[in-house]
């Protein structure tokens, strides 16, 4: 789809963009070749065509990503998928004083992650092979915990589902949102962020290795999840385009999930926090 893309370029909105689409000018190579000189801003379109090409030939995400609205930050999935992490953090609570406490990440084919006081200090190096973050909410929460934790700034295009999420009319969540889109969490139905405090306290108090077992199979989830969100919401966001019937992709089966939770554990902090 980012090649099919001009409402990058300064000074070509979607109005332009559909207008061009719908005189034929399809992609980025139809513009380059486009012969009427009657069309004001062809010149301006072919010179922003030419600096997108090389951006793309050297895989700058983040030029992209600058350039378009959130809501249209799909668009890069296609083009980056290989090099596209999804990227989710559990920490001690919203609070300034709050510490990060898990993070997972899953690149459409493995699986990493990182705990405090093991190797939590790994991550930063990790994320450096991949191009671009996908996060449901990380633009104001992921990404600034993340930020302060390691006083870096990540210089990744960054793809936050809840924005495009919302512009198609779901809101409320992961959670939610997942299942409105027909996401199974099986053993892990219920469990939230929240919950995921209880573990890491439950874990910090007995060192019980199912506790922190469960809290990284919750923070695992969220991450596999993702890559079927993204998948989900970038065919639904073509649907609005006229390139419905070329540009969709295949569903991608939902990962295995490494780390499996202790049900035990779930219902014993069920029944201590949770009043039903």
């Amino acid at each position: 789809m980012l090649i099919n893309t001009f409402s990058h370029i300064p000074g070509i909105g979607a109005a332009t963009e559909e207008k061009l689409w719908n005189l034929g000018i399809r992609d980025w190579k139809d513009a380059l070749g486009w012969p009427d000189n009657r069309f004001k801003k062809k010149h301006a379109i072919q010179q922003g065509v030419k600096t997108s090409i090389d951006h793309l030939k050297n895989e700058n995400a983040k030029y992209f990503e600058d350039l378009l609205p959130a809501s249209q930050h799909f668009r890069l999935f296609p083009e980056f998928r290989n090099s596209c992490v999804f990227l989710d953090i559990e920490t001690t609570g919203l609070e300034s004083t709050s510490i990060i406490t898990t993070i997972a990440m899953y690149d459409g084919r493995s699986t990493r992650y990182y705990i405090q006081g093991k190797n939590l200090d790994n991550f930063i190096e990790d994320i450096q092979e991949y191009q671009v973050i996908v996060t449901y909410n990380g633009k104001s929460f992921d990404l600034p915990f993340i930020q302060k934790h390691f006083n870096c700034q990540l210089p990744h295009a960054h793809i936050d589902l809840r924005y495009i999420l919302k512009s198609l009319g779901f809101a409320g969540g992961l959670k939610k949102c997942e299942r409105a889109m027909g996401i199974d969490r099986e053993e892990l139905d219920g469990v939230d962020g929240y919950f995921a405090i209880l573990l890491w306290n439950e874990y910090q108090k007995t060192k019980n290795s199912k506790a922190l077992d469960t809290l990284l199979a919750y923070n695992i989830e969220d991450v596999i999840n993702l890559e079927i969100l993204m998948v989900k919401a970038y065919n639904l966001k073509i649907q609005e385009t006229c390139f419905a019937n070329t540009h969709t992709i295949p569903e991608p089966p939902k990962a295995i999930n490494p780390v499996k939770p202790d049900n035990q554990i779930i219902q014993k902090l069920k029944s201590a926090y949770y009043r039903y």
